[in-house]
């Protein structure tokens, strides 16, 4: 019996590690809606390791290590390798798959698509200085992983499903901006606000309420193309926020 308590929210972790295992080959596959639900997947997981671990008292320095790398391939590999695809997509208005992608890597010599992996290199950055950094208790420093995937890989969607950003994906010199400054985000002083509760007071959570609510609304609004949104919403409202995230 302990050793299931103990190794439950360990267990987890895997789950979201499996499930972007397998998110990263179907974006290679050209089947971006199955990489979306795998996503959401290991989001959901993600969050109920750390919520298991804690309800069980089983935190661990294990499940630490095991959280950040399985993160590096669900929050990690998959927005570098949205930008990959993108980079080889771009001219190309149908969808492609691997075997399209490794034809134009090797015949086309579409090199610059490995650029794109300048965002798993940061994210990898971004997760080795949250495990050493102490005061990300109540707020994180820098745009986390999770929420860089959503912003990259819900771009990508809204492209695909709404024509929406359709500017970013017609244009090389867009997509490496783009990959630039996810890249910075993932790494910069920036406070971003985190869902964790350090007062009940309200005053001591509007910058959360306000997260919240707006999402809310701008999900309402434009649908698919909204996802991307939220996460520069996100950045805004803890722009605005700065001196309250302690």
């Amino acid at each position: 019996m302990n050793f299931i308590k103990n190794n439950l929210a360990n267990a987890i972790t895997l789950g979201n590690l499996f499930s972007g295992c397998i998110g990263a080959v179907h974006l290679l596959l050209g089947d971006y809606q199955t990489t979306a639900i795998c996503i959401i997947l290991s989001l959901v997981l993600d969050f109920f390791d750390g919520f298991v671990a804690r309800a069980l008292k089983a935190n661990s320095n294990l499940g630490t290590q095991l959280d950040s790398l399985a993160d590096m391939i669900s929050f990690g590999l998959i927005p570098g390798l949205t930008i990959f695809v993108s980079l080889l997509e771009v001219d190309n208005s149908n969808s492609l798959n691997f075997k399209d992608y490794g034809y134009l890597l090797l015949n086309e010599q579409r090199w610059i698509s490995y650029f794109g992996f300048i965002i798993t290199l940061f994210s990898c950055l971004r997760l080795a200085i949250f495990n050493l950094d102490e005061d990300q208790k109540y707020y994180f420093k820098g745009l986390n992983t999770p929420s860089n995937t959503i912003l990259i890989f819900g771009l990508y969607v809204a492209h695909k499903e709404a024509s929406a950003f359709s500017f970013l994906f017609e244009n090389e010199s867009y997509l490496l901006i783009l990959t630039a400054i996810s890249s910075w985000l993932l790494v910069s002083p920036i406070k971003m606000i985190a869902m964790k509760f350090k007062s009940m007071k309200l005053q001591d959570n509007y910058p959360k309420l306000a997260l919240l609510i707006g999402s809310i609304l701008i999900l309402c609004i434009f649908k698919t193309a909204g996802i991307p949104l939220v996460i520069i919403y996100y950045i805004l409202i803890s722009l605005i926020f700065q001196k309250q995230l302690k």
